[in-house]
């Protein structure tokens, strides 16, 4: 992925290629600062599917976003390139999502037909697809930043990015920001060991992530409960209930971002569900719950994380299922071209920063 060709120029004004890429963007991979990784999965889902459709949507919905940004000058040549959709995942979701539903059912329908060799066998095939999963990603996203360059995912559900998670753990020590609607701290949720509903207790066992701050919560269980109490501040759960009270009571969304974004490290990773959005924005999502934030809150919130000298070294947006219209990939597709380059407005703040730190030093000296 060496940058061996020079970035092209376009017409930002005008309509998206079909040739191009995401967003009407004419990059390759090679002319690419930042890397897309698309996956098309949602094997484990407990309630609707359709998210392993996400990836595909998006990328069509992508073709109508503006590329201008009032607080981003030129922000179509921040170049931002989406990896081909992988055809092997998405058809092994496809069938391991069968195993899936089946299992489901005898636990929840037949429990006494859970404990059978049929169904233990079942079990043991969906969670190797899905380690086999979590590796494909974990390597992709190895390859990209080893060439540096900036990567982040499109999902598929919440249990996508674990491969991720776990490549820049390796690199980084640093913060998860989650916006959800769900806690996601289930230990093997359904028994499946990377359940969606899992994502953020599987994280939590990297050794390169210092915390995880969630912030929308609005529906949890008494052992995600119980773990959250255990986390000793390891956990910062910023709930959508506690969230709106405080703002009823007279307190700012400003004031509100600054309480959240203090339990952030320097490098911050944005776990983005869907449905941690009003489910008017979210309709088709998987497992919607009333509240949740509104478009603009979000990014005010993303905007302050940057704006705070903090730097975003990737990032998911995960739970989008297309509907009958392209209304949830339009949305997500929207979020994700801002997430994209408040990246790159943060990757230059913390060159700057880096710059004086080291010009300061010298001094010193």
């Amino acid at each position: 992925m060496a940058k061996s060709e020079k970035k092209p120029t376009f017409d930002p004004n005008g309509p998206a290629g079909a040739h191009y890429g995401i967003f009407g963007l004419p990059y390759s991979a090679e002319q690419a600062d930042l890397i897309l990784i698309p996956v098309p999965w949602d094997v484990t889902v407990s309630y609707a599917t359709g998210a392993a459709k996400g990836p595909a949507a998006i990328l069509e919905a992508s073709r109508q976003v503006d590329l201008f940004l009032a607080d981003v000058p030129h922000a179509w040549n921040n170049a931002v390139y989406m990896l081909p959709l992988p055809e092997e995942l998405r058809k092994r979701s496809k069938k391991a999502r069968k195993y899936a539903e089946a299992y489901i059912h005898l636990l929840t329908e037949q429990p006494e037909q859970a404990e059978t060799d049929r169904a233990k066998q079942m079990l043991a095939f969906v969670n190797a697809e899905c380690a086999f999963m979590n590796d494909w990603v974990y390597n992709q996203a190895k390859k990209i930043l080893q060439a540096g360059k900036m990567v982040a995912l499109i999902g598929g559900d919440h249990s996508t990015p674990l491969g991720l998670m776990k490549a820049l753990s390796e690199k980084y020590s640093y913060s998860i920001l989650q916006i959800d609607a769900h806690a996601d701290l289930r230990i093997a949720y359904e028994n499946f060991t990377y359940s969606h509903a899992s994502i953020m207790y599987n994280a939590l066992q990297l050794k390169g992530l210092r915390n995880l701050v969630q912030v929308g919560i609005r529906d949890w269980c008494q052992q995600e409960q119980d773990i959250f109490q255990q986390s000793k501040d390891r956990i910062n759960m910023f709930t959508d209930e506690q969230l709106k009270n405080q703002q009823y009571a007279g307190k700012t969304w400003n004031e509100l971002c600054d309480e959240i974004i203090a339990n952030l490290a320097d490098k911050v990773y944005i776990s983005f569900d869907i449905d941690g959005l009003d489910p008017k924005l979210c309709p088709n999502t998987g497992t919607p719950v009333p509240g949740g934030l509104e478009f603009h809150e979000a990014l005010f919130l993303i905007k302050k994380v940057v704006q705070s000298g903090r730097q975003l070294i990737g990032f998911d947006v995960v739970e989008v299922a297309p509907g009958k219209n392209e209304w949830d990939a339009n949305v997500g597709a929207r979020l994700i071209y801002q997430l994209a380059n408040q990246m790159f407005v943060s990757s230059k703040k913390s060159k700057t920063a880096a710059t004086k730190r080291s010009a300061q030093k010298k001094l010193s000296q």
